[in-house]
């Protein structure tokens, strides 16, 4: 991750320069590609796909939220077929134990060592987290206890059990899925679980001819194939030329005083003191300029522009910023509380 001084002074890991004009060709394709792949089964989601990728391409994590039945288990399953990544699919419940998400220790015996019935020794049996993507389905319907195994596994990429570190494979992502709140049987995301994904993205239902092309798809004898387009090789690399992305000091600036911005404190906006009860840290102004850098890269381009930061700062805030009670009752979502802190922080010309 960057941290603030350059986010407020640098150029933001590299400048043109020294970005690889080759690859941010293979990167440009390889979104183009991957697009054209996910459209033969999902219909009407190019925005909740283009975010996803930002996303992967970054090396971040992504928390998707939508009603059921709007193809969020399908986007996963199929983005992990096109980048040929190792898939696993835990389905989150009230009784799920941090034990089934990492893995755990068990006792053996070595039979074939000598003395009274062989030789006994603690083995690690590896959970599903050992993959390239793991899917947390319904993340929040299992209690806070159990979400925080994922805490270290998103951040460090790796799982300690008895005081042994085991590295996960790379790449890594989390791609979770959650449910509405008010739903019954819903446990609310601890703050650092939500920090730790880069993107919060949202996926609703289709409209009436998306709905109708789906149905008509889908019901036909025909089946589309999806074909692979990268692999987790690709993935590794693409993460480091998004990072060499020139990110203007201007731009960065604007990053950390709209983040600023969303936090209830003295001097802060009326709006922010009554409707916010907590906002954003520094992952989020992070994550707004590797997501803008992402996006830059998939359209070739060596520096970030407002426009990629505008399509950035609602995925990446949505999560991280708590609303409060006078929120809840005068019926303001935080999708508008954002609105207003773009429109009271001055975007640089």
């Amino acid at each position: 991750m960057e941290n603030s001084s350059t986010l407020r002074g640098g150029t933001g890991g590299g400048g043109a320069a020294g970005v690889d004009e080759a690859m941010l060709r293979k990167i440009k394709g390889a979104r183009e590609a991957i697009l054209a792949e996910l459209r033969k089964l999902i219909v009407g989601a190019d925005e909740a796909v283009d975010q996803v990728l930002v996303a992967m391409f970054a090396g971040g994590h992504c928390l998707i939220q939508g009603p059921p039945g709007t193809a969020k288990t399908v986007l996963i399953d199929s983005i992990a077929k096109v980048m040929n990544l190792d898939f696993r699919r835990i389905q989150f419940t009230p009784d799920l134990m941090p034990s089934d998400i990492s893995g755990t220790e068990i006792l053996e015996v070595d039979e074939t060592a000598g003395g009274g019935g062989g030789g006994r020794f603690v083995k690690f049996v590896k959970g599903p987290v050992f993959c390239n993507i793991l899917m947390a389905d319904e993340i929040n319907r299992t209690p806070p206890k159990t979400q925080a195994a994922l805490l270290e596994v998103m951040q460090e990429r790796q799982v300690t059990i008895g005081g042994k570190t085991y590295p996960l494979p790379v790449p890594f992502y989390v791609l979770a899925t959650q449910i509405s709140l008010e739903q019954e049987g819903t446990y609310p995301l601890p703050e650092a679980q939500q920090d730790r994904f880069m993107l919060s993205i949202s996926m609703d239902y289709l409209t009436e001819d998306q709905e109708v092309a789906v149905v008509r798809r889908t019901a036909g004898a025909g089946h589309s194939s999806l074909q692979k387009v990268i692999d987790g090789t690709d993935l590794v690399a693409f993460a480091k030329i998004v990072r060499s992305i020139t990110l203007p000091a201007k731009l960065g600036e604007y990053i950390v005083d709209l983040v600023s911005a969303s936090r209830p404190r003295e001097g802060c906006a009326d709006f922010v003191k009554q409707y916010v009860a907590w906002g954003a840290g520094l992952r989020a102004s992070q994550n707004i300029a590797l997501a803008a850098k992402s996006a830059a890269a998939q359209d070739g381009r060596t520096q970030v522009t407002a426009a990629d930061i505008r399509k950035a700062i609602v995925p990446v805030l949505r999560h991280r910023i708590g609303l409060s009670f006078r929120a809840e009752v005068d019926k303001v979502s935080v999708e508008e509380v954002i609105a207003r802190l773009v429109k009271i922080v001055n975007e640089p010309t």
